[in-house]
């Protein structure tokens, strides 16, 4: 069930995307509308696309918050990032020449 809910909290961030850009084009258009300019329809697709980076920065946020409490967890001690080996070194220098 645990499986489910995380995926369903990741597609989320894509529907709250789509959305928030569809509402910042409503209200856009509800603006053209009453004020008879038409840049306020452009006012508003911007207003929905800056809370869809909004939203995906806070998800980023989350995300990374989580992944940095995960750092500090003795079990994923042996999963370090950019840790080269010997091996590893010797293949790159190979492949450059």
């Amino acid at each position: 069930m645990r499986k489910t809910v995380e995926g369903a909290e990741k597609l989320s961030l894509g529907i709250s995307i789509v959305v928030a850009v569809l509402m910042g084009i409503g209200i856009g258009i509800w603006l053209k509308n009453i004020f008879h300019q038409n840049w306020l329809l452009w006012l508003g697709v911007f207003w929905g696309v800056a809370a869809a980076l909004l939203n995906i920065k806070k998800e980023y946020d989350k995300l990374k918050k989580d992944l940095d409490s995960l750092k500090d967890n003795p079990e994923f001690k042996n999963y370090q990032m950019n840790k080269k080996t010997k091996e590893e070194d010797d293949d790159l220098e190979e492949f450059e020449k």
